[in-house]
């Protein structure tokens, strides 16, 4: 069984989840959005706008763009972005940790077919 997810929520409008960090990490290792929608099987709409929404979110860019040209364009995830990449996936350890004897005490609880 897949671990908890943690969704962070700042606000009504900002939300950091599994799918955008998701993105994010697949930005790192392909340099495109194009090829991270491509990886994670959804539009590059969707990513696009999921990637614009978080940098409209955060105080600097989490992803930087550049245009097509001899080198074809790419994207790039920031510092900023690293650092939050680093920051949730701390979050997401500790908060796996301090649950782990009450997450095995429910899954208990669970049917399995």
């Amino acid at each position: 069984m897949r671990p908890p997810q943690i969704r962070i929520l700042f606000g009504e409008a900002t939300k950091l989840g599994p799918g955008k960090v998701g993105i994010i990490e697949a930005i790192e290792r392909t340099g495109s959005i194009s090829a991270a929608a491509r990886e994670l099987n959804m539009s590059y709409r969707r990513c696009w706008i999921l990637v614009d929404s978080l940098n409209h979110c955060f105080c600097e860019p989490i992803v930087t763009t550049e245009t097509g040209g001899k080198r074809g364009g790419g994207a790039q995830v920031t510092a900023t972005g690293r650092e939050l990449l680093r920051r949730y996936r701390d979050i997401e350890a500790k908060a796996q940790a301090s649950v782990a004897a009450e997450l095995d005490a429910l899954l208990s609880l669970i049917q399995r077919s």
